[in-house]
């Protein structure tokens, strides 16, 4: 495609200041050189590009030559000058116009993850970003260590790598209250699974989670909180996997929506603990290996660096304080619920 020709309007000026400074070896004035950067900053908001714009004005300055007088050196002089300030002009249009982008990137994401805004002007908005809200959308967040930006170094190549493998897609990566995010249309999921492979290895190990595809403009506001969610249940659940995914999760949303009824299940089989020696916590470790190993006590006893001999008689003493023998799998369901129970209401650290 070729270059749009440069209009005469940003080389005004240009010949007599050439002209005169040739003549008299003279420096540009102060409003000479402001009067080049608001042409600059003129001529990068009318879309022109800069290298087209210096092209220009050395034709202009090859054709003012023949007749210019004076030094050479006092011409290349102001020639030095004037393109210095008309460059630095448009460099500071740049500067503010991708500030202003950035600002209005940023505005989008917190209208979207919050839904704070209106959802036809907020769909209207989003394919300005590559995102069509009429569509399912899938949220995958990844935490590290550390808390990301979108000028740190691991956004950028977790988004290189997103990139190069999938192209646009119509994916927006950005970060989030330290986080890193992915939004992609929810039949993709393997560009969330290509994320949540990156972002686990670029952030040293962290964990991601994957929110479920929700239709709509408010879709992702939803499989965000639902990511959000899956990293707040693997914290408290002590779960090792790298990468969660909410649908594999539902179990526990569904057995604290009864809160009450939890925490009476919680105090009502599991207090008893409190009165044991050194209290509940070594007891309630000794139910969660038990269970997480599939109920098999030499595995759960490798966990807790104890002897089958010890763990049997923990389970011993946990039968004789509640009443519910763990081996038992008519009294299993309850112990193991009411276990997973304490640790999503974080007892017996807080009071039910």
């Amino acid at each position: 495609m070729a270059e749009r020709e440069i209009p005469e309007e940003y080389l005004e000026g240009y010949a007599r200041i050439l002209t005169e400074a040739a003549a008299t070896g003279r420096r540009l004035t102060r409003d000479e050189i402001e009067s080049r950067r608001a042409l600059g900053e003129q001529a990068a908001e009318a879309g022109y590009k800069l290298r087209a714009l210096i092209g220009a004005h050395l034709s202009a300055t090859r054709a003012a030559w023949p007749g210019a007088r004076g030094s050479a050196d006092h011409a290349l002089a102001a020639v030095e000058q004037a393109v210095d300030a008309f460059a630095e002009g448009f460099e500071r249009a740049q500067r503010m116009a991708v500030r202003q982008e950035e600002a209005a990137r940023r505005e989008f994401i917190d209208d979207l993850l919050y839904g704070r805004s209106d959802l036809g002007r907020l769909a209207e908005r989003a394919e300005r970003f590559g995102l069509r809200l009429s569509h399912a959308h899938a949220v995958a967040v990844a935490q590290g260590p550390d808390a990301y930006d979108e000028g740190h170094a691991v956004p950028r190549r977790v988004e290189r790598s997103l990139i190069s493998r999938f192209g646009d897609r119509s994916i927006l990566l950005t970060t989030k209250n330290g986080r890193l995010l992915c939004i992609a249309p929810g039949h993709q999921d393997e560009v969330l699974a290509h994320f949540a492979k990156q972002a686990h290895a670029a952030t040293d190990g962290g964990r991601v989670a994957i929110g479920r595809p929700q239709p709509g403009p408010g879709g992702v506001v939803h499989s965000y909180e639902e990511a959000l969610n899956a990293l707040e249940l693997a914290e408290r659940l002590e779960l090792d996997d790298p990468v969660l995914r909410a649908a594999d999760l539902l179990v526990y949303p569904v057995l604290t929506r009864d809160r009450q009824a939890m925490a009476d299940l919680v105090v009502n089989t599991l207090g008893p603990l409190t009165t044991a020696r050194g209290g509940p916590l070594p007891l309630l470790e000794t139910l969660t290996a038990y269970f997480d190993s599939g109920c098999v006590a030499a595995e759960a006893a490798r966990r807790l660096s104890l002897s089958v001999r010890a763990l049997t008689y923990r389970l011993d003493r946990i039968h004789r304080l509640t009443g519910a023998n763990p081996a038992d799998p008519a009294h299993r369901y309850m112990l193991q619920t009411a276990v997973i129970g304490a640790r999503l209401l974080d007892w017996p650290a807080q009071e039910l």
